[in-house]
């Protein structure tokens, strides 16, 4: 009971092309200008999430569509729920998001919640009027690049501060995953997520990862399970699932916390003084 406390309270702010088969540890891939950048593996398990993130589509062909627009919603074990309008522009990583219900997210604010990020600063409205308390600014401040970073969650994992390990072939109920560990260089002494990705060795796809929460001192796995949808030729994991697991993604009997993303559309023409308070 006390840790699954703990991931609600944690994540009640969350939420959230194809390339050349090559010979050799050198290929090329194109970016939205049709231009071509060699990349050299650091290891198998870079070469394992790149070749999945070309099967998804790459960041590039994400960064080319502009923006988006969906429905987030997020629901836990005992029926509450979050439900706000996400819209994100990729350059500069700008992220807004509007509640018409938070139940899990901000409780104490009532009526309808904004929040987002210009860029610049993290701002809060509560019916239009801007909240400065320190310790919702704190939440807002989690919430908008984690929830913009869970939409581009795949294609950012070729970010260059990444780093791969590969860890095993592993097999869980029939199916057989090439298993690779990820962590995440920085210049601060913040302690780092770990994350741990199982690539699907039939379609190249993550069906499922584990992760940790360091920003809430969460160092024991969630485990993600994911379910995609083909948006405008970019496979997006669009209905997710997650609860408490171990390091062998083992799961028990409780109940998942569901989250899904609906009405996704690209290439709205938002513009920057948008996410400005």
């Amino acid at each position: 009971m006390h840790a699954t406390k703990i991931i609600l309270i944690a994540f009640s702010f969350l939420f959230f092309s194809c390339g050349n088969k090559k010979t050799n540890s050198e290929v090329k891939t194109e970016t939205n200008t049709e231009k071509e950048t060699p990349i050299t593996f650091k290891n198998k398990g870079h070469k394992l999430v790149y070749n999945t993130v070309q099967k998804t589509g790459n960041y590039q062909i994400l960064a080319a569509k502009k923006d988006v627009v969906y429905t987030y919603s997020y629901q836990t074990p005992d029926g509450k729920t979050d439900i706000s309008t996400e819209k994100y522009i990729f350059d500069g990583e700008l992220s807004y998001g509007a509640y018409t219900k938070h139940e899990r997210t901000l409780t104490d604010l009532k009526g309808k919640v904004e929040q987002g990020y210009d860029g610049n600063e993290y701002w809060l409205k509560n019916n239009g009027e801007i909240i400065t308390d320190s310790a919702a600014l704190k939440k807002v401040a989690f919430n908008r690049p984690t929830n913009f970073y869970w939409f581009c969650m795949i294609q950012k994992l070729l970010d260059p501060s990444v780093q791969y390990q590969y860890i095993n072939e592993q097999t869980i109920e029939g199916t057989v995953y090439d298993v690779v560990k990820i962590t995440f260089d920085g210049s601060n002494n913040k302690p780092k997520d770990i994350y741990q990705v199982y690539i699907n060795k039939e379609t190249k796809m993550i069906d499922q990862f584990l992760f940790t929460v360091m920003d809430f001192e969460k160092s024991d796995p969630l485990l993600m399970q994911l379910k995609y949808e083909n948006i405008e030729g970019i496979l997006i994991p669009t209905q997710r699932k997650y609860k408490a697991s171990n390091w062998d993604a083992e799961v028990t009997d409780a109940p998942w916390i569901q989250v899904n993303w609906t009405n996704i559309k690209f290439n709205n023409g938002l513009q920057k003084e948008m996410f400005k308070k």
